[in-house]
């Protein structure tokens, strides 16, 4: 009889950690332009613009690549795992919420960077958006915690089920069930 032992995974090396973590960072920006790209042009049509912005567009592909890089420093220090052992709708809430304060700070604090960098006072560099108006900063939370609402259900269930149980799921056929019917 052949023997049967269970084969202990390897740890990965330096290399495919790297490629991993590539491969992670790829996917958030990947929809963190789509969705900046598309607030952008929600925001050209609503403007009544006649030609897309392409500094707004540009802007957007930088800052997907920024925040999905907080975003992947925010995880690999644990931010938002508090009710990680809960049903998943309040890792995911949760998470959602951490991750759009997380955002806002980050964003409030490259705004001031760049104003200072270009010479105008802290309270000069502060976006129009938060201005002290506290509706902006509001609304700009809502828009932020609903747009990561279906990263982080998609991310959850991942983490849940396993990535192959999720690839399986989403890339194989699947056999009628007639059971299901």
């Amino acid at each position: 009889m052949a023997d049967q032992t269970l084969a202990v995974p390897q740890p990965l090396t330096l290399k495919e950690r790297a490629f991993d973590e590539f491969k992670r960072l790829l996917v958030i920006f990947l929809y963190l332009w789509v969705v900046f790209g598309l607030l952008v042009l929600h925001s050209s049509i609503v403007l009544y613009q006649r030609h897309l912005d392409y500094a707004d567009h540009t802007l957007a592909i930088v800052n997907a690549f920024i925040f999905a890089k907080v975003l992947l420093l925010g995880e690999h220090f644990h931010f938002g795992t508090r009710f990680d052992k809960r049903p998943l709708i309040y890792p995911i809430l949760y998470k959602c919420l951490v991750f759009t304060v997380l955002f806002i700070l980050f964003h409030l604090l490259e705004s001031i960077v760049i104003g200072v960098w270009h010479g105008h006072t802290v309270a000069e560099s502060i976006p129009p958006l938060f201005g002290w108006n506290p509706r902006g900063l509001l609304s700009v939370a809502i828009v932020g915690f609903v747009l990561l609402l279906p990263f982080f259900g998609f991310r959850e269930i991942v983490r849940v089920i396993g990535r192959d149980k999720m690839r399986a799921l989403l890339f194989h056929r699947r056999e009628h069930d007639p059971s299901l019917a």
